[in-house]
């Protein structure tokens, strides 16, 4: 007979109650001005809890910001694996792939050039750095799969994928590209993942 799950504690539905604060406060604020021109305090003000409790969820406004996106980069990730299962061409699918993920990162620019810096060279034994982490490993996954249907060899796909990722992520982050639509910025890529999957 199989064990009944336990009904969550009090304790538990608090925290995940401040998180979820915490998470609604930041992504408001963060749209509304950006993560640069937003304090902690305000944050905390917002979520209705004090500083030192924001800081045992996020350390940092970097960290908070990561807490932020990695959600909408996931829900990103999700409809593109999605609209490239549909998709016969190669580049097309890849494209399907990428197009939403730009699309999350320049919801607001300068929070996803933050995000794509912390990605970068934030600290990897953070929790919700190691999970932007996995999502960029989810991305690379999805377009393997995609490079696998034309008879690659599963290690060909990996670093054509690894590729493409490289080539998003030097599209989206330049300072230069930041008055860029993100029909630019996916033409962009899209020409140079072109040249990288011949035919």
């Amino acid at each position: 007979m199989p064990l009944a799950s336990k009904p969550v504690g009090r304790r538990e539905r608090n925290k995940q109650a401040k998180l979820e604060r915490i998470v609604a406060a930041a992504g408001e604020l963060f749209a509304e001005r950006g993560v640069d021109d937003v304090t902690t305090q305000e944050i905390a003000d917002k979520a209705d809890i004090g500083a030192g409790t924001l800081f045992l969820y996020a350390k940092t406004k970097g960290e908070l910001l990561l807490l932020v996106q990695n959600s909408t980069y996931a829900d990103a990730l999700e409809q593109g694996k999605a609209a490239a299962e549909a998709i016969t061409d190669t580049l097309d699918a890849v494209m399907a792939i990428v197009r939403p993920v730009v699309e999350c990162n320049r919801k607001q620019v300068d929070n996803g050039r933050t995000y794509l810096r912390e990605i970068v060279f934030g600290d990897p034994a953070e929790p919700h750095h190691r999970e932007a982490l996995g999502l960029t490993v989810q991305t690379e996954e999805a377009i393997v799969a995609v490079l696998l249907r034309d008879d690659r060899t599963a290690p060909d796909a990996a670093a054509l994928a690894h590729i493409v990722s490289a080539i998003m992520f030097v599209a989206m982050a330049p300072t230069m590209n930041s008055a860029n639509l993100v029909d630019d910025v996916v033409q962009e890529i899209r020409a140079q993942v072109r040249v990288i999957l011949p035919a």
